[in-house]
């Protein structure tokens, strides 16, 4: 790789993680590199929205699951408000719901963080230079389900519901619906899925990204 160009303006980096240990990680990486600087540090979706505002960073590092407001959420919001907005996901999960939903909200790239030590650096500069970045097991995961039927919301609110422990009885008394409402959306589920019962459908989501418990 060609030396930074001294000249060139640095990268200016946001840093969206709920855990200080993996934003100090990424600062300390940052700041000994001599075309980037840390812009600023967030620790949830709502911070990170009001971060970019006041910082307008060049280069966004988002978490996923975070509380408050998750990281598709506070992507969405950005993209919204600036359209040209460069956000690189960092997260654990390979799911391709997951990784398709954050790709849709305006995410230029999807980084697993065991490969920061290997990709971030140039994964920061490839999104800089306008360019789109996702690993291959991701992009696999993706094409092996392109063509699968999407669970409604209203399937995966009822599988939300089986996931914490609920009976079809319970479920149907929460969402005011029939009982027998709740078993045809089960029955429907299973094949969508290709789950053996609800026990795997769960498994099969939560992997997925379909379900954040």
């Amino acid at each position: 790789m060609n030396a930074p160009d001294p000249t060139t303006r640095a990268i200016r980096v946001l840093t969206v993680d709920d855990h200080p240990l993996l934003r100090e990680g990424i600062a300390a990486v940052i700041e000994g590199q001599p075309d980037m600087v840390l812009a600023g540090e967030a620790t949830n979706g709502r911070e990170a929205i009001e971060c970019y505002r006041r910082l307008r960073p060049d280069v966004t590092l988002m978490d996923l699951r975070m509380p408050d407001m998750n990281g598709i959420e506070a992507i969405s919001a950005i993209r919204a408000e600036f359209p040209n907005a460069r956000i690189i996901v960092l997260t654990t999960y390979t799911g391709d719901a997951q990784a398709l939903g954050a790709l849709k909200a305006g995410a230029s790239a999807y980084l697993l963080k065991n490969m920061l030590r290997k990709d971030l650096l140039d994964t920061i500069r490839t999104v800089h230079a306008g360019k789109r970045r996702i690993p291959p097991e991701i992009a696999t995961e993706i094409a092996e389900h392109a063509t699968d039927d999407a669970l409604t919301e209203r399937e995966i609110e009822v599988l939300r519901r089986v996931a914490v422990g609920n009976s079809n009885k319970q479920i149907a008394a929460q969402l005011a619906i029939s009982e027998g409402t709740v078993k045809a959306h089960m029955k429907s589920i299973l094949p969508k899925l290709s789950a053996r019962d609800r026990t795997h459908a769960v498994m099969i989501a939560v992997k997925r990204g379909i379900l954040d418990l």
